[in-house]
């Protein structure tokens, strides 16, 4: 096993019971887990799979059209994800609006090329515990949550970019 690996099972060990006395929220709970696997429809037409981006690591961005903090984020998520895609960062950007179409728009009119998916059902969003807008979660090469942030505040910017530079540069 190697020293990565064993310091996820660690940490999921040690937040499993911290879960188990009530100390941690659920979405903490994600933190060390494998990424729960999911397909969604996107906006460019077929459905996306989560894990097949395994190998890459992967920016999950629950957001909403309605949803202020979310639209003031998108710019910085598309500058992430412009940068750091060729090195092997790939952002997922889930939409849980009911109707696409405002997803659409907004995502045009933001100039967006991450891929969007739509969750309409919002039953991505329970598998990890999406109760506000927006919550980002990140997810390492191996398929485990490594990080999970709720809301936006203007400078968790440079948060993910620090995550994200951190987890592109482990084997």
């Amino acid at each position: 096993m190697s020293l990565r690996k064993f310091k996820t099972t660690l940490v999921a060990m040690l937040l499993g019971s911290l879960a188990a006395t009530g100390s941690v929220s659920a979405a903490r709970d994600l933190v060390g887990a494998p990424a729960p696997d999911f397909t969604l429809s996107g906006l460019s037409g077929p459905n996306l799979r989560l894990s097949e981006y395994q190998g890459r690591v992967v920016m999950i961005n629950f957001w909403a059209t309605w949803c202020g903090p979310c639209r003031q984020e998108m710019p910085a998520l598309q500058t992430i994800y412009q940068r750091y895609e060729p090195a092997g960062f790939t952002l997922l950007g889930v939409n849980v609006d009911a109707e696409p179409d405002g997803a659409r728009r907004m995502a045009e009119e933001m100039g967006v090329s991450f891929p969007l998916l739509f969750d309409a059902s919002k039953e991505v969003s329970k598998l990890y515990d999406v109760r506000a807008m927006p919550v980002t979660v990140l997810v390492d090469r191996d398929g485990t949550v490594r990080y999970v942030h709720h809301g936006y505040k203007p400078g968790y910017e440079s948060d993910y970019l620090d995550q994200v530079r951190s987890l592109l540069r482990e084997d």
